[in-house]
């Protein structure tokens, strides 16, 4: 294919949702330019998702809106499973301090995360977003540039990219493009969902309610200081009118205000590509994964996509690094997506009981079960279990935090109390318990990476006792938070750094840090 060099771009992003604009603003703090095509002129404005997690939101600080999603963001209590009658069966409590530093829960209205993102997007020079302008042809030609063709109300155009990210949602023609296909994970159901704002005084726990009726199981929810989300099974017949639905939730005969914000039926779907890259064309969000919504998972799942691969994308455009750690995008994301699909029809599973004849079995099991002391505690810690070993997680014995994130405590710098996050900035770190080594001085620098004594940091012991806890004495972090590899207690050295480092390592010189901080506190390896 002949290039067209003037339209060429170092990434095209198919889709301005939530994750293809935070995919955009990730790739711009690190310096690499995108243009976003959206087939609508102006993002969606009816509510959709509505809750997301402490990881999650450490995304958006990452992306540089965390203090603006704090203004719109709303703390919940956690999940709890009901019984037909509305009688608790299980608890699952959430922390307003997880261990990114947020709350474990938030509730949040779709539209308003959107306009913040789309501001962001506008402070950026890196980033174009063009409305109006739907993608419908995507080529490969070998190891050159991917041709996007658009078509909007002046015809049909071309972009050249180095790199195409489908954020296009379930109908994605990013995956028809790479000829991936969906494998069903055998759940689908017709749901009904509400959103309602009223200042009636609703019945509600400031959390989740997931009611496990066969009969009618639905999902409540507050999600903001007058809105409200109901969501049912639809069955057979015609749907109840929507007051006659809600209504054992409000004060008996209330004739106040009320307004039906939003009605819609959905048909939640399990479903997860067979592949989710073809080339330099990567499939990111509900263009790889479908997730019922009983966890409250699917965005999270898709910004989630957008954090793990945007680093990496970076780093092989930006600074030369192998091709080869673009393929840890699918092997990382892909077995954590699956597993959080599955966590979710197991909790629709919980909800309705089936409809066979041990339905009513399984749901008194499930009662007895949500008895059993720390089964609710170790079921909440289950949706982030640690990434699968690969080059970029060293998994071995002696080494438990290899693939978990590090936490992010309050810290001091610069004489002022900050988050983790804003003076480890967007490179690699090695965090130590004790004095820095030459042979850490020199892989550190190899990497562009910062080294921190923990003992620096003012975080009241937090990272020392983590440390602790996993009997090391260094850890790796990659820019995304994960712990690649770990020195234990008495060692000296990362795990056969041959086999990874030169995936990473380049000549080239290092991104410089996004964002300043007392440098007394940090031993830059590249000074």
């Amino acid at each position: 294919m002949n290039v067209d060099e003037a339209a060429r771009v170092p990434v095209v992003i198919i889709g301005a949702g939530p994750v293809g604009v935070t995919a955009a603003l990730l790739l711009a703090r690190r310096g690499v330019r995108s243009v976003i095509v959206e087939r609508h002129q102006d993002a969606y404005p009816l509510p959709r998702a509505v809750a997301t997690d402490d990881e999650v939101r450490r995304i958006l600080q990452a992306a540089g809106v965390g203090d603006e999603f704090a203004a719109i963001a709303r703390p919940a209590s956690g999940l709890r499973l009901l019984d037909a009658r509305h009688r608790v069966m299980a608890e699952f409590r959430r922390s307003e301090h997880g261990l990114h530093g947020y709350p474990q829960t938030s509730m949040f209205d779709q539209p308003a995360l959107e306009r913040l993102l789309r501001r962001a997007l506008a402070r950026h020079p890196e980033c174009e977003l063009r409305g109006g302008s739907e993608a419908v042809g995507i080529e490969q030609d070998g190891d050159g540039p991917v041709r996007v063709t658009c078509r909007d109300e002046t015809g049909e155009h071309e972009l050249w990219a180095d790199a195409v990210l489908g954020c296009d949602g379930a109908n994605s023609i990013t995956r028809a493009a790479i000829g991936a296909v969906w494998k069903d994970l055998r759940f689908e159901e017709r749901w009904s969902v509400i959103d309602v704002r009223t200042t009636a005084d609703v019945r509600c726990w400031e959390g989740v309610d997931q009611v496990c009726d066969p009969d009618r199981p639905a999902t409540f929810m507050r999600v903001g200081e007058d809105r409200y989300r109901w969501e049912f099974r639809l069955r057979e017949g015609a749907m109840q009118p929507v007051r006659e639905l809600i209504a054992p939730w409000l004060p008996p005969s209330y004739q106040g205000d009320f307004e039906v914000v939003r009605k819609a039926e959905y048909t939640f779907r399990a479903r997860i590509a067979d592949r989710w890259r073809g080339g330099r064309v990567f499939l990111l969000g509900d263009a790889a994964h479908l997730t019922p919504p009983f966890i409250g998972q699917g965005l999270c799942s898709g910004l989630r996509d957008a954090y793990n691969l945007t680093w990496k994308l970076a780093r092989v455009l930006q600074q030369g690094a192998d091709e080869r750690i673009l393929d840890t995008y699918e092997s990382e994301r892909k077995p954590h997506a699956r597993h959080v699909i599955r966590l979710a029809v197991a909790m629709g599973w919980a909800m309705t009981g089936g409809q066979d004849r041990a339905a009513a079995l399984r749901r008194r099991i499930l009662a007895a079960a949500c008895r059993i002391p720390g089964l609710t505690e170790a079921v909440g810690h289950d949706l982030d279990p640690p990434l699968p070993a690969g080059p970029l997680v060293r998994r071995r014995p002696r080494r438990a935090l290899v693939g978990t994130h590090c936490p992010q405590p309050w810290i001091t710098a610069d004489g002022r109390r900050t988050r983790l996050d804003e003076v480890l900035g967007d490179c690699f770190t090695v965090l130590t318990t004790t004095e820095t080594w030459p042979s850490l001085d020199a892989l550190a620098h190899g990497l562009g990476a910062r080294v921190i004594p923990v003992t620096d940091l003012d975080d009241g012991g937090t990272l020392a006792a983590w440390m602790r806890a996993g009997r090391a004495e260094a850890v790796l972090l990659r820019p995304d938070r994960v712990v690649l590899d770990a020195v234990p207690v008495g060692g000296r050295y990362f795990t056969d750094t041959a086999a990874w480092a030169s995936l990473l390592h380049t000549t080239r010189k290092p991104l410089p840090p996004r964002r300043t901080t007392e440098h007394s506190l940090l031993r830059s390896s590249t000074r």
